[in-house]
């Protein structure tokens, strides 16, 4: 089914990520092994409880493997991903589903990100999609299946995209959380926000629970057991949600989100989107300095590529905890000089992902509006 979101009297197409390309392309080549057919068109259910229908290109069928691909629609949300062939090449193993990363598919070489050094960069939904659908496609047959995931134009696009800083070298990385790639222009994303801000506070509401994107809301909804039937997701608008905020006339507001996105509130840093500003690693630095830490500790924070990756450096020196101190106090100090006189603010950071995340620091009034949020939810 084809999403589409309402936008200054216009209808903004939502597209698909390249993990639900990887995993409908998986899906369609078992078909085709399985059933000696080839087809054009496979259906896959994405994590987000989006049923999407791709077109399958380019399939080729032979008696010991299948391959096809499906093309990257951004919707109306395109980046440098966008238009390329993602394909999957299946072919059966014994026992069990075993997922690799073909040519254009980038490798990981710096610890700390989704998947470990060496291996391919198909992050772990993307994995558990393309399980999945092979399982599904497969129905019951015996034996297992090798998937390999290869994108022709990869390594080429791959240059263009932030992989190069983060350590993955030779392609793209298959990605997606949801299966789908909301609209996402940065004036509709204010504008949306605003008209959720403006209907919650048209409702009666004064006090409001902000998420930053979908990390945000899964660590909110199971880790901390809070209901998002009233929570306004702010992507990585913070100021400009909080000015709003405070503007509408709402009087507390209590902000959650991810270490790699909130660490950038202690320099001030209110638009946390890597191409405003990253300087993660050095907020961290400075922090983990101002506690006393040692000279190789600091250097070996310096030396990480994601937040992830520095908490286990902090951790490793016996920092953490020091660090993450300092941090809410930065968090708090800037939140409230450029917030204080209208709002009662509350931040939770945290680190991980769903249940296995943990909180690192709560700054302002984080610990009493958490419960408040919790007595409501």
């Amino acid at each position: 089914m084809e999403q589409r979101k309402f936008y200054q009297q216009k209808l903004l197409r939502y597209g698909y990520t390249t993990g639900s390309c990887a995993a409908g392309a998986a899906k369609a080549a078992t078909l085709m092994l399985c059933t000696g057919r080839k087809v054009d068109r496979v259906p896959l259910m994405t994590p987000g409880g989006v049923l999407l229908e791709l077109e399958v290109l380019d399939p080729v069928l032979d008696e010991k493997s299948a391959s096809c691909a499906v093309r990257k629609d951004g919707g109306d949300d395109p980046d440098a991903t966008s238009g390329l062939l993602i394909y999957a090449r299946v072919q059966r193993i014994s026992r069990g589903i075993q997922i690799e990363g073909g040519v254009g598919v980038g490798r990981v070489t710096k610890p700390g990100l989704d998947q470990p050094v060496g291996a391919a960069a198909i992050n772990h939904v993307p994995r558990r999609m393309i399980q999945a659908a092979v399982q599904e496609a497969m129905a019951g047959e015996p034996g297992g299946m090798e998937v390999t995931i290869y994108v022709p134009r990869g390594e080429e696009v791959g240059r263009k995209t932030f992989n190069p800083h983060l350590g993955i070298v030779g392609g793209i990385s298959i990605l997606g959380t949801s299966g789908i790639v909301e609209p996402m222009s940065q004036q509709a994303l204010i504008d949306t926000t605003r008209v959720e801000l403006n209907m919650r506070r048209a409702l009666g509401d004064t006090d409001l629970l902000l998420t930053v994107g979908n990390y945000g809301d899964d660590f909110a909804r199971y880790k901390l057991g809070l209901s998002l039937e009233r929570r306004i997701k702010c992507s990585n608008f913070v100021g400009q949600t909080l000015s709003d905020a405070a503007a509408l006339g709402f009087h507390r507001v209590l902000l959650i989100g991810h270490i790699g996105k909130l660490v950038k509130l202690g320099a001030g840093i209110l638009n946390t989107h890597s191409s405003q500003a990253d300087a993660r690693m050095e907020i961290l630095v400075s922090c983990a300095l101002a506690r006393g830490a040692s000279l190789e500790a600091l250097r070996a924070v310096a030396a990480c590529v994601t937040t992830e990756a520095a908490l286990r450096e902090l951790r490793r020196f016996h920092m953490l905890e020091p660090t993450m101190e300092e941090l809410g106090c930065r968090v708090t100090a800037q939140l409230e000089r450029r917030f204080g006189d209208f709002l009662e603010l509350g931040v939770v950071i945290f680190s991980g992902q769903r249940e296995e995340g943990q909180i690192l620091c709560l700054c302002g009034r984080g610990g009493a509006l958490l419960e408040h949020w919790r007595r409501l939810s």
